[in-house]
């Protein structure tokens, strides 16, 4: 059979396979936390998998080996986000576990106001969700219909609709569990997609040895940093500073509120350290640390056989010319299930950030499970449709909004380190912080580019922090009711979460080596890979990207398991049952 044949075949039986999810899921969501946060039941190896797909979208398996051929080995640097992106919720997944168990929020609007006492940055979580859910599954929708018209044929704007009609079905219907089931196959789909394609490129240079004997003949520009930093801006350039800001960016992928939800919705914390540590890290990360950078530099080695263009032809190009038959469509299901994976719980959890955040708040707060169910799932419909109007009429406001999407997410590190860490921030400080951090990534991305060639987010985080500390320093404070509810918190959290002596050591010993993990892994000292050593015929950089990468797998489980950041006990875990003070209802009690 044909490869198109394949494809059809094998996206029916995934499409059946959604709808199966979205129906089981929509049986047992019977109250608003099942359907919102799947009853805090999520388990163990549903969450691994399907947090992992989630964390890499349909860009990593089209864009990321594309941005590779365009830029070389210094964009390559972009795979450290296999760690850069679950270290995140290594700094605070467990913790917003206990507290979500504990006091029962359902959004993180519910549990920032609670902490802070002000509604003002439940407004500001609204906003971003909307911002995410809208515009990073409008990206990913678009980019499935073009997959879909350059593999079948099918025209772009019917196949786009197509597709995300299949995810708002699943994700409507079933609420969180349904994406959470979905996202299992996804993530593995993906994995093996990028895995093939990969393989078939290195097939064509007849093995490793002739491949990578290919790839040292390539510009200079394709295999070295070109410097720490440049007085510049207005341009993309990868320098050392550059990589580092811009892996801040996609740190924002686990602070997101759609992350934070997903975390109120596992029935423990037990997966957090092995999808941190294990799935993300190691599993994806030998998947882009290996088989994307091959078809990446080896589609540079293939521009002008393949006749590509830009940056988004690339993997389309190697999926026509050299992946036959079933293998075509495999392939072209892990795509698929990429930017499903992605577009999936953002539309969900946007849609019940609006639902309760919004409506159930302000509107109709005598509203019972039903009625919000229905509310959620109208509002999914209304962040599909407005995805795909912003998708398929305006690309420049997509592109931008796409982009801008993760560096706002980071931006919620502010709240987060208030509620988790107990940083002394104000109420009014956290709400005037995340704002100004949201119109410097504004004003840094689309007015002044990326100045001294540091990523948006960047900026936005030192905006965020001074104006935060600047409140502080004026002697802006919370009042006194919002100063005992803190209190209470940081005492229940410091009582159920006080680490070991062991415990502690370890957290001494990674305070020093995770920042120098960052400086020379990815950040202004990794400009050293240029020159440093080779293995394998691997080129300096590659071969530094591959050596730091492994130093970061040991450095994660050090940080997961060793000093306790994600790990937990089973005593921990009763308190937690045991110790309940609800303050967010699901609907309002009869009085």
């Amino acid at each position: 059979m044909s490869g198109v044949t394949w494809v059809w075949i094998l996206l029916s039986v995934y499409i059946i396979y959604c709808i199966y999810w979205g129906i089981e899921g929509a049986i047992k969501a019977k109250t608003t936390a099942q359907y919102t946060i799947a009853g805090r039941q999520i388990p163990l190896f549903a969450f691994l998998l399907a947090a992992t797909a989630a964390s890499f979208s349909g860009w990593t398996f089209i864009g990321h080996p594309g941005l590779i051929w365009r830029d070389g080995l210094p964009y390559a640097f972009a795979s450290f986000y296999v760690l850069t992106i679950p270290i995140t919720g290594t700094f605070f997944a467990k913790r917003v576990w206990l507290l979500g168990k504990r006091y029962g929020f359902i959004t993180p609007g519910d549990m920032y106001a609670y902490y802070f006492g002000t509604e003002s940055i439940r407004w500001l979580v609204v906003i971003t969700a909307f911002l995410y859910s809208c515009f990073y599954s409008a990206v990913q929708f678009m980019a499935a219909g073009a997959l879909f018209h350059w593999v079948t044929g099918f025209p772009f704007e019917l196949g786009a609709i197509f597709l995300a009609a299949v995810v708002l079905f699943y994700v409507a219907a079933g609420g969180l569990r349904a994406s959470t089931w979905v996202g299992m196959l996804q993530c593995i789909l993906l994995v093996v997609g990028i895995i093939i394609i990969g393989a078939f490129v290195l097939k064509q240079f007849g093995g490793w040895s002739d491949f990578i004997l290919e790839v040292s003949t390539l510009p200079k520009k394709y295999l070295e940093i070109p410097s720490m930093i440049e007085f510049t801006s207005g341009k993309t350039i990868w320098t050392g500073v550059m990589i580092l800001t811009y892996m801040f960016s996609l740190m924002g992928i686990q602070a997101s509120p759609a992350f934070t939800m997903w975390q109120f919705a596992n029935k423990n914390p037990r997966p957090f350290a092995w999808q941190q540590a294990f799935a993300s890290t190691f599993v994806v990360g030998f998947a882009l640390f290996f088989f994307t950078a091959i078809q990446g530099m080896g589609g540079r080695l293939l521009t002008d056989v393949l006749s590509i263009a830009k940056d988004s032809d690339l993997v389309p190009k190697i999926m026509e010319a050299y992946i036959p038959g079933f293998w075509l469509g495999l392939v072209f299901i892990g795509a698929i299930a990429a930017m499903h994976s992605t577009a999936a719980p953002y539309v969900g959890t946007g849609s019940t950030i609006l639902c309760r955040d919004v409506y159930f708040r302000y509107i109709r707060p005598e509203a019972g499970h039903s009625e919000q169910i229905w509310t959620s799932r109208l509002l999914a419909v209304f962040i599909t449709v407005a995805a795909l109007i912003v998708g398929l009429t305006s690309k420049s406001a997509l592109v931008m909004l796409g982009g801008l999407a993760t560096a706002f997410g980071f931006i919620m590190y502010l709240p987060l380190l208030g509620t988790i860490w107990g940083f002394r921030i104000s109420g009014i400080g956290v709400a005037l912080g995340v704002l100004a951090g949201m119109i410097t990534i504004f004003f840094t991305y689309n007015v002044i580019k990326y100045p001294l060639t540091i990523h948006c987010a960047g900026w936005g985080i030192f905006a965020a922090l001074a104006v935060s500390y600047l409140c502080r320093g004026l002697g802006i404070k919370d009042s006194e009711e919002t100063k005992k509810r803190q209190k209470e918190v940081r005492q229940w959290l410091d009582s159920i979460d006080s680490p070991t002596e062991s415990q502690r050591k370890w957290r001494r010993i990674l305070k020093i080596c995770v920042p120098l993990w960052y400086l020379f892994a990815i950040g202004p000292f990794a400009i050293l890979g240029n020159k440093a050593f080779s293995f394998a015929g691997f080129p300096p950089l590659w071969a530094w990207q591959i050596v730091w990468w492994l130093i970061g797998i040991v450095m994660m489980w050090a940080l997961c398991f060793k000093a306790a950041l994600s790990s937990i006990t089973e005593t921990q875990i009763a308190r937690a049952e045991k110790e309940k003070n609800i303050v967010v209802e699901e609907i309002k009690s009869c009085k």
